[in-house]
């Protein structure tokens, strides 16, 4: 459940799990958490004799937009594993994907966003450059069929 306050949240806590990986885990530290959000369609039609010169809006579908998740190489496979049952065609591959935002204590949940039916629809490995500086990053983007906010 959403704790309200009158300052906003800082976006650097959050806790992303799903079936298998604990958010607790070194494999569930993710640095980056980008695309929640949810698109409702509209459509425009105007009846013949409608009084107006102006069309309705209509709701039509919704759609959610992909989910990027953004993490250091650890030496985990289990980002690549998951996009490769897809690939393959392993049944029950769709999760509930969980991404807590969290307060400054670290142990209050100040908002919960809930993506179900996800699944991997591209991971990216790091770019590696012999002169870099930087971390080594892999990416997974996920595609959902609906998002719930709490």
């Amino acid at each position: 459940m959403a704790t309200q306050r009158p300052t906003p949240y800082s976006q650097f806590n959050f806790v992303v799990e799903w079936d298998g990986l604990d958010g607790a885990s070194v494999q569930a530290g993710f640095q980056e958490v980008s695309g929640l959000g949810l698109e409702l369609n509209v459509a425009e039609y105007r009846a013949g004799n409608y009084g107006e010169n102006a069309p309705l809006k209509v709701n039509t579908t919704y759609k959610v937009p992909d989910v990027t998740l953004k993490r250091g190489v650890i030496g985990y496979l289990d980002l690549y594993q998951w996009v490769d049952a897809v690939r393959e065609g392993t049944p029950d591959q769709l999760r509930t994907v969980t991404i807590r935002l969290m307060a400054e204590d670290r142990t209050t949940e100040a908002m919960q966003w809930k993506l179900l039916g996800a699944r991997p629809m591209k991971y990216t490995g790091p770019t590696l450059n012999g002169n870099g500086t930087e971390l080594a990053i892999e990416e997974l983007v996920l595609a959902a069929e609906r998002i719930e906010q709490s």
